[in-house]
């Protein structure tokens, strides 16, 4: 019976966090409905291991690329000055 009742919980959990609610205001709504603390608890770590299975490994890392612009949006090319270009300073 608590099993049926933490997966019933947990397929509550998911379906609303897919339609955008947030965890807390779903927690929040549970606990003004007179379910207990430790059950919705339980049940968020469930549907959090469960989507954390779900979720794509991230092979490489982002690159972050920046550039400087004038006023009339154009890139601003700054040039090494030798000794940066030798010695990488």
């Amino acid at each position: 019976m608590a099993e049926t009742y933490k997966r019933k919980l947990a397929n509550y959990f998911k379906k609303n966090l897919k339609k955008g609610y947030t965890s807390d205001s779903l927690k929040w709504a549970l606990i003004n409905q007179g379910y207990s603390k430790a059950a919705i608890e339980r049940a968020l770590e469930i549907v959090n291991k469960e989507l954390a299975e779900k979720a794509p490994i991230l092979k490489e890392k982002p690159v972050i690329k920046y550039e400087i612009i004038d006023e009339n949006d154009n890139p601003i090319i700054i040039k090494k000055s030798f000794l940066k270009r030798v010695f990488g300073f």
